[in-house]
């Protein structure tokens, strides 16, 4: 019995050492410019994106169907705003937890977040089956 308990004890613990090294076939260095990348592409198109927020002018001679046209954009434009902001400060985080040894482990079961996934939506930090939860 207690060779079993310590067989328990030892497989807990190399379960553990081994989560704690996060996930082996992350290229940390090649993710961390991945990131850097996407961030810089980010960072040039949110100014974009809020050049094209900007109120519609009362005063432009623009006909009624014309300007719901351009309100309905403004309103499209500012949830691509935000979608984008929130993307942007999640690479940020990502970028600055890269050397983090639970790097690449889901923080909601704890397992490994595929390479794939990874490399797809950097700022993940969930597995597809706890996102999707």
């Amino acid at each position: 019995m207690a060779k079993n308990r310590s067989e328990l004890y030892s497989s807990t613990f190399q379960l553990f050492t081994d989560r704690s090294r996060g996930v082996p076939d992350l290229d940390r260095d090649e993710i961390k410019k991945m990131i850097e990348e996407e961030i810089s592409s980010v960072e040039r198109e949110i100014p974009i994106i809020k050049e094209q927020t900007r109120p519609v002018a009362p005063d432009n001679a623009i006909g009624r169907l014309t300007r719901i046209e351009a309100i309905n954009s403004k309103s499209i434009n500012e949830a691509a705003l935000r979608s984008m902001q929130a993307r942007l400060s999640g690479l940020k985080r990502a970028l600055a937890n890269i050397d983090d040894p639970d790097f690449g482990l889901c923080t909601e079961c704890g397992e490994e977040i595929p390479v794939k996934r990874i490399k797809l939506v950097p700022e993940s930090t969930r597995c597809v089956t706890c996102a999707n939860g």
